[in-house]
């Protein structure tokens, strides 16, 4: 079956309400043009200039320096290669030259005491007041982009150019925040103001900025703010940083070969100088023994090289004061056959200066808890920074007719109700404001667990209290469980210090040497909640190794509430089911209970920042058991590193007509053994992780493979597909008018702010109990099933209440939160370790298929393929 191609296979938008009005204004018939001339920056001598950030300085002379000559023509510069006007230039080819001179860094990181930069040709920079460099600037007509494909796209008519349109203007807000000193992040800008930074230690800060973007909407274009946050290194003493970064007490403890990979590009302030740099290296030696030729005059008056130490250097040719620098190394802001060398202590990091490497755990809780506003807080934070960017004087903005409201979007909502839940003895209840739990209440469906086995990796937990109260919870909740194996096993002493796999594998031996045949499960006592190292081989272990299931857990407290949600786990876990949907057990939901309905969530886990060249992992989730919506199964497969679109649902092997080794033939033939070997007559898709430049891959690709894979499966079988995508890593938010809180759950817009002519929605299902309410944006991208608005609403709604592993509706469909976490559960399988650490400097970009060899993940054991491992 063919997958769509084009916009307008898509279904039509719910209907625009009367009496909206748009935040933004775009004349009715706008006239205006951008015209996008290509830029070519170079030295005198040719060659392309290549440092970031120096092309905006660049072009800012040449409007002042050349105004007349462009005829008072603002710019709207990317800051790389293309800049739009608007109206033509005097001529489609235009050259001009202009001169820079270097300037004192604007950015200090701090009020310490630095140095300049000892090397050829240091002292005669330092005669001179300034430097100056002359650079040449072509201009060349590439394409013109009418502002009035805005105007089309928003009276729902197809317009090729709307994108390069929309560009333009988002162009113009990075040029008018870079103006403004920000440091720009795609469309998020970040001022140097330290009120705007917290600690989250490390030597990290994170910064607090806005995001700011145009969007076409049902009410008209529309500016999207945001609050966001970004990590960026510590400004100030570049020692200080080291030593907070490293956890040490003193420069001495430094580890300099860490501190090379972390420093590599950054960019410090030298005085007296105060002129900025980007470092290159560190010394081979120490400052007392790294040495360099200072040309100097002899008695002759002639110039010669005399080979001095830069410790030698700074103390007695600078006069300046070098107190812990002797015996460390020096930074080099140099050129490979050129190098530059600052002792460390006389260097500052300048300041706005992103931090891309991998956060630790502690750090990542302290960015989240200290980004956290509340509702009326981040208001008042999105007014200032929309006062302060100060649009309405933007010369550019003004020229395109664009007219920006100072006040938040008024939008249409309506609150779903919560879905009627079941649980034992054939209990039905309402959930209240998102949350129920299982006081006076039984499970479902509950497993017994009558053999199972207690692991301590040395954690410091009262065995016998675990036993005895995790009994009694299961008994209180109608789930028998019987004592566990007389033996706790501990580790031993002497294996502590092993290295993880070797401590599992002992620890394995011990428990099968005293077994008489294998368990249920193994309930694994971790010493550390978050990033036990022991964590990945484990599971790696019990689940593809032995095909038992097990739970992991690290209790600070053993309470009634913490011991019901690891049993909810660990039922889920042995086939059991907590809860689930009244109208499911019914077989009342539209559509869904009619006809076998397959549900299936895919995401993609990608390696942390700084590692390209790690493998993605795509997890691929379906429901099993028709008519449940609240069983699922789970296929993971490696893929290239940063590769988005799954390329492994449909693999036939070569050579073969029948045989498929993809994920989606894996989870159709469980579907028709658990669902009374029934074929799924619906198939509803609900893909996580892709922008919208991606759609037409996700159609096109994706939905395509799985469509051949059912053709693979049965020529003559031909279900119906909606695919829906869900979006949570966007900048829009809502507040309640006249309320300090937030939106209540089961909150639902789909008006106003959403696409002019595609059906899409926002929908609020969890309880906003911490900062400001995130909704999750839905598109349905492909509909042959033929969903009802409020029916499609409503089943989004209900898949938020069937997560097994908590007892509160959350933020995304049960499928896509399953997909995450089987993703991230098999991806510690395998840490990766023999890979580099480095990344766009090795390999970084080689993402297509086949550039990087993809090491293969561990297959599942038979015994808990089909199981809720990842609950």
């Amino acid at each position: 079956m063919a997958s769509p191609k084009h916009d307008s296979d898509l279904p039509p938008p719910p209907p625009l309400p009367p009496g909206v009005t748009p935040i933004v204004g775009v004349p009715e018939e706008s006239s205006a043009t951008k015209r996008a001339p290509m830029v070519k920056i170079s030295y005198e001598d040719g060659n392309p200039v290549e440092a970031k950030g120096i092309g905006r300085r660049i072009l800012d002379k040449v409007l002042e320096t050349y105004g007349s000559e462009l005829q008072g023509k603002q710019f709207a510069y990317d800051g790389e290669k293309t800049l739009f006007t608007l109206g033509p230039l005097p001529s489609i080819k235009l050259n001009f030259t202009v001169v820079l001179e270097d300037q004192p860094s604007s950015r200090s990181g701090g009020d310490s005491p630095s140095a300049g930069s000892p090397g050829n040709g240091d002292k005669k920079r330092l005669k001179r007041p300034a430097r100056s460099k002359t650079y040449m600037v072509d201009f060349s007509y590439a394409a013109k982009i009418p502002l009035q494909a805005i105007t089309d796209a928003l009276r729902g008519q197809d317009s090729e150019q709307f994108q390069d349109a929309v560009r333009v203007l988002d162009i113009i807000l990075r040029q008018n925040a870079a103006r403004k000193g920000c440091l720009l992040v795609r469309q998020c800008f970040f001022y140097n103001q330290p009120r705007n930074f917290v600690s989250i230690g490390g030597g990290v800060l994170g910064c607090r900025g806005f995001h700011s973007s145009f969007r076409a909407t049902q009410g008209g274009l529309s500016l999207n703010m945001d609050v966001s946050t970004t990590m960026i290194v510590q400004p100030g003493p570049l020692v200080e940083f080291l030593i907070a970064n490293q956890n040490v007490r003193d420069p001495g403890g430094i580890d300099w070969t860490k501190a090379k990979r972390t420093l590599k590009s950054l960019r410090i302030t030298a005085q007296p100088t105060n002129m900025e740099y980007k470092i290159t290296g560190l010394s081979d030696k120490p400052c007392r023994q790294q040495t360099f030729e200072l040309r100097q005059k002899n008695s002759q008056g002639e110039y010669e090289g005399v080979e001095v130490t830069v410790y030698n250097y700074f103390v007695n040719h600078r006069n300046i004061d070098l107190r812990y620098s002797a015996d460390l190394p020096c930074i080099n802001v140099g050129k490979p056959k050129r190098p530059t060398y600052i002792p460390v202590e006389l260097c500052s990091l300048v300041s706005l200066q992103r931090y891309t490497k991998s956060l630790s755990g502690l750090q990542r809780a302290s960015l989240v808890e200290k980004s956290r506003q509340k509702p009326r807080e981040r208001m008042g934070a999105l007014t200032e920074a929309l006062k302060t960017s100060d649009y309405g004087c933007d010369p550019l903005l003004r020229s395109s007719g664009i007219a920006i409201n100072t006040q938040f979007a008024g939008v249409g909502g309506r609150v779903l109700t919560a879905p009627k839940l079941r649980v034992g003895n054939g209990e039905d209840f309402f959930p209240q404001r998102g949350r129920w739990n299982f006081n006076n209440k039984t499970l479902f469906e509950a497993n017994e667990l009558e053999r199972w086995v207690i692991v301590n990796f040395s954690a410091r937990v009262d065995m016998n209290t675990l036993k005895r109260d995790l009994v009694k919870c299961g008994q209180r909740k109608g789930m028998k469980v019987s004592e566990p194996f007389g033996t706790v096993f501990e580790e031993s002493q002497q294996d502590r210090r092993a290295p993880a796999h070797k401590r599992v594998d002992r620890m394995m031996e011990n428990v099968k040497s005293k077994l008489p045949g294998p368990p249920q499960l193994l309930l694994c006592v971790l010493p550390e909640r978050k990033n036990s190292d022991i964590y990945g081989p484990w599971k790696k272990k019990c689940l593809s190794d032995l095909g038992v299931a097990t739970q992991c857990i690290a209790p600070t407290k053993l309470n009634d509430q913490y011991l019901t949600n690891v049993l909810l786990k660990i039922n889920a876990k042995l086939g059991g089911l907590n809860s689930m949907l009244t109208m499911e057990h019914a077989k009342s939901i539209p559509l869904v209970s009619r006809v076998p309905t397959i549900i299936i969530g895919m995401d993609v886990s990608h390696g942390s920042p700084g590692r390209a060249d790690v493998p993605s992992i795509a997890a691929v989730v379906s429901s099993r058991g028709w008519p449940s919506i609240s069983r699922y199964r789970a296929a993971v497969r490696t893929q290239s590193p940063k590769v988005e679109i799954i390329d492994g649902l449909f693999k036939p092997v070569p050579g073969t007509t029948d045989q498929d080794e993809g994920m989606i033939r894996e989870l159709l033939v469980d579907f028709f053994k658990s669902s009374g070997k029934l074929k799924p007559e619906h198939i509803i898709i609900f893909r996580d992780g892709v922008s919208e430049s991606q759609f037409s891959q996700v159609l096109n690709k994706e939905l395509d493979k799985i469509q051949q894979a059912c053709k693979f499966l049965d020529e003559t079988w031909s279900p119906k597909f909606t695919l829906i995508v869900a979006q949570k890593n966007h900048h829009t938010k809502f507040f309640q008018e006249n309320s300090q809180d937030n939106v209540p759950p089961g909150t639902v817009v789909d008006n106003t702010i959403c696409h002019p002519r595609n059906n899409d929605f926002y929908m609020c299902s969890q309880a906003g109990m911490i900062g400001t309410t995130r909704p999750t944006h839905y598109h349905a991208l492909h509909d042959e099933i033929g969903f009802a608005a409020d029916d499609l609403q409503e089943l989004v709604h209900s898949l938020s209440y069937v997560y097994q592993r908590s007892t509160t509706a959350i933020s995304v469909v049960s499928p896509i939160c399953y997909a995450h976490l089987a993703a991230a559960q098999i991806g510690q399988f395998m840490k990766f370790d023999d890979f580099s650490e480095t990344s766009s400097s090795q390999g970084g970009g080689m993402t297509s298929a086949g550039s990087v060899h993809v090491p293969q993940l561990p297959r599942l054991h038979p015994n808990v393929s089909s199981s809720m491992f990842f609950c």
